[in-house]
Parts: structure tokens; sequence; C-alpha cells
């Protein structure tokens, strides 16, 4: 596997102690990894192949950033030839790599980027979006860990309470408020008048989620109400979401937050506008204003719990190298997961790898400003963003944890593990960290 690959020889199973800083400073002449003609590289060791592969990844990112890019045109000709999208494991996360540094090149050449990208533009097809969702969901535990740690503390929250309002930020999947409508009918006390708002941009994703969880709903006889709001998390009026006095409420973000952490320098720049003059003196904002003020502006409707869930990675670093490491990790994880369950030539898993994580790995490594929206982080920085904004941490439950665990057993994936840290979930892929399931109250 990439992730045993990627360790130290030190039998050790964590990924977090790879040798990958070491790789970007490796001369080219290193000869285990140089291919020949007297080594051709399908002759090499996968091991081997896969190190090559990295150390070309890894040089080529060197020369992108520092501009050489006829050197860079060279180690992308290779990098061309010996990754593939349905090769081996390390071919697979190579390819895409490859992809988001040679789209980098062309950014540098906005009218070029443009002209080749003219034919490609078209709107969102959205059943093929929540198709691929619907995969992602399938082949990975994560969202399934995700929706039951969420559930769990929304109902341990909300013991007693007659009208609960629970606010989904990316309303996707209805499998977890299915659940969560079957768990409140099974309350001793009965359940409480249920009312469920969903944050989708499209109205037909909003449209399938009422039908869904109303005819559940209606089956168990459950007071219950949809409120559909379409609209982007970004552009979202909090007065949308209907908060009404006596409720007690629950907000749930899955994969969400670190959208906003765009800064508004970069927003600024993309509408042409300066920060500097009389506006900007009158108008200091942090770095990462975006997200203090929409999680001040969660605070400000005093959820008596908000969970979240976010990729537990640092994806955020202000250079390319940075980036490139750290999802370099990231990555060859995930791909590893679905190489121990899925066969190669799936096209399904193609698909999730193609438009879930390629499309990821191409926005951290191409992209900059206001056009990098995957600036993924660690939990221990979102828990400071998060209790700085008045909230203060909710541990889950040793019986969430437990339940969470025998998830994963359930489903057979043998390489998951959840580690518990500072009261929060982190779940993770031979010890490496993946995403976290953090809960949270208002601090008043």
């Amino acid at each position: 596997m990439v992730v045993a690959m990627l360790q130290e020889d030190n039998g050790t199973s964590s990924v977090a102690s790879s040798p990958l800083q070491v790789f970007s400073t490796m001369s080219l002449t290193r000869p285990a990894l140089l291919s020949s003609p007297s080594s051709p590289f399908k002759d090499l060791k996968p091991e081997e192949r896969g190190l090559y592969l990295i150390h070309l990844l890894l040089t080529c990112a060197n020369h992108v950033a520092s501009g050489s890019l006829q050197n860079a045109n060279a180690a992308l000709e290779q990098l061309s030839l010996l990754s593939s999208p349905d090769g081996d494991t390390m071919q697979r996360v190579a390819a895409y790599f490859t992809e988001a540094l040679a789209n980098r090149i062309l950014k540098s050449w906005p009218g070029l980027h443009k002209a080749l990208n003219a034919t490609q533009r078209k709107t969102s097809n959205v059943s093929e979006e929540v198709h691929v969702r619907r995969l992602f969901f399938d082949m990975f535990p994560i969202l399934k860990v995700s929706y039951l740690l969420t559930n769990r503390a929304i109902l341990e929250a909300m013991e007693g309470e007659k009208m609960v309002h629970v606010i989904d930020l990316d309303a996707s999947e209805p499998a977890q408020w299915l659940a969560l409508i079957q768990d409140f009918n099974s309350r001793p006390e009965g359940p409480p008048h249920l009312r469920i708002t969903c944050v989708h941009r499209h109205k037909e994703v909003l449209d399938q989620m009422a039908h869904r969880l109303t005819e559940e709903a209606e089956k168990l006889d459950i007071p219950f109400q949809f409120n559909p709001v379409v609209s982007s998390l970004e552009s979202l009026n909090v007065d949308q979401l209907r908060v009404k006095t006596g409720e007690a409420l629950a907000v749930s973000s899955v994969l969400q937050l670190h959208n906003f952490l765009a800064s508004d320098d970069d927003i600024l720049r993309k509408n042409g506008c300066s920060l500097r003059g009389d506006s900007a003196s009158s108008l200091p904002l942090p770095s990462s204003g975006r997200i203090d003020r929409f999680l001040n502006a969660m605070w400000s409707l005093s959820p008596k719990i908000m969970v979240v869930t976010e990729q537990d990675s640092d994806h955020n670093g202000s250079t390319l190298m940075e980036r490139l490491l750290e999802s370099l990790y990231t990555y060859a994880a995930l791909f590893d997961c679905l190489e121990a369950k899925v066969p190669r030539t799936w096209q399904d898993r193609i698909k999730v790898e193609k438009m879930f994580f390629g499309e990821e790995i191409k926005n951290i490594i191409a992209c900059e400003g206001s056009e990098r929206r995957e600036r993924h982080e660690k939990l221990e920085k979102w828990s400071q963003r998060i209790d700085l904004a008045g909230f203060g941490n909710v541990p889950l439950s040793y019986f969430a944890m437990l339940q969470a665990r025998r998830l994963l057993q359930g489903y057979g994936f043998d390489g998951y593990m959840i580690k518990e840290e500072s009261g929060c979930a982190v779940i993770c892929w031979q010890d490496r960290p993946l995403y976290s399931v953090s809960a949270w109250r208002c601090r008043k």
C-alpha cells in the first residue's frame, strides 16, 4: 500500500512520520529512483515506482514554484508517461497531481488558460454532483461516521426538548436526517416537533430531500416541517433560516466551513478593489474575516449544539510546496482506502477519484486567492477559531464513540480507526488523520 510505502523504515504505522519532506531536496541522479534503458520504469518494484513518482512530483513542483518552466515541462512530460488514472495507487495519485501542476502553469497565462478551457465551460450538472457525492458516501465510511456522531450529539443535547430545529448547512444526503427522525421517534418521552432547515444551491436537491424526509415523518406520525433554503453558503442570509423563539436549535456543518477561509484581501483583489485608502482604514478586516463573520452569525442564533465535520489536513499553507507535501500525504491515504476495497477498473471508483478527489487536488495546487476554496486545516486550528467565536467544546460521549467504532468494524474497513482528541473524533486511515468531527455549544 502507498500509505505503508510512504512510511519511514522504522516499524511504525504512522503516515505522519513519512520522509516526504526529504524528497523535495533529493538529487535527480538518485540511482534507486532513476529510470533508464537498462532499468525501465515498469521493471521497478511497486515501492520503487512510487518513490520515483513522488520524487518527480516534488522536483516538478519545485521547478513550477521557482518559475523554471523548461525544467517543469521536462518533469511533466515524464510524469505524464509514468502516471495513470487507472494504474496502481501511486500512479493514480500522481496523475491528478500532474494535471494540477500543469493547470497551475497554464493559469500564469490567463488568455491561454481561458482559450483551452472555453469549450469545457458548462453549467453544473446537478445529478452528476449528487451521484458522485453518493458514491463517496457508499465507498467510504467517513460520512456515515460523521452523520452518526452528529445525530448522537444532537439527540443528547435535545433530551427533553419539545420543539427542535435542525439546520443542515449542506443538504446533500437524506440518510442522516432519516436516521435522526427514526431516533427521535424512539425517545422514551416521544418525538419532539421537528423542523429541519436545509441549505443547498440547487432547488431540485432540496425538493428530493423534502420528499424523502416528509414521507418518513408521516409514516412515523411525527410532527414535522421542512424549510428549504436555495442559496450558496457564502450568500446565505441568516433570516432565511427562520429561527423561532422557543425552539431548541442544532446546526450541522459537513465539509463546508473551510470554503470561508479565503481572506477578504483575496475577495477584494478578485473584484478589482484595493484595501488602501479611507475605506480600508475605516473597515479593518482580519485575513480570515469571512469565517469569523459566519461563525459569529451562527453564534447569534444561540444553538444548543453545533457539530462540525472537516478534513483534518493542513492544506492551507502559503506556499505551493507546503500544500503539495501535505496534500500528497492525505490523498495517498484516501486512494489507499479505495485500493484496499475497490477494483482498479471499476468506473465508479474512477469517477470518485477524478470528480471528487481530483478536483480537490487541482484546487489546492493550481489555485490561489479566492479561487482556492479547498483550504483544509487541522482540528487544532478549527478548535481555536470556533472557541474565539464564542463556542465551547462539547465532548462527544463515550456511547457515541463506541457506536462509531462499531460502525467501522461492521463495515469491515480494517485500515480505519477513530482517535479521540480533546473530546473530538478524528477518523484515520493507518494512523493518518483524515477527517475530524467536533461538537460545540454557545458560550454566553
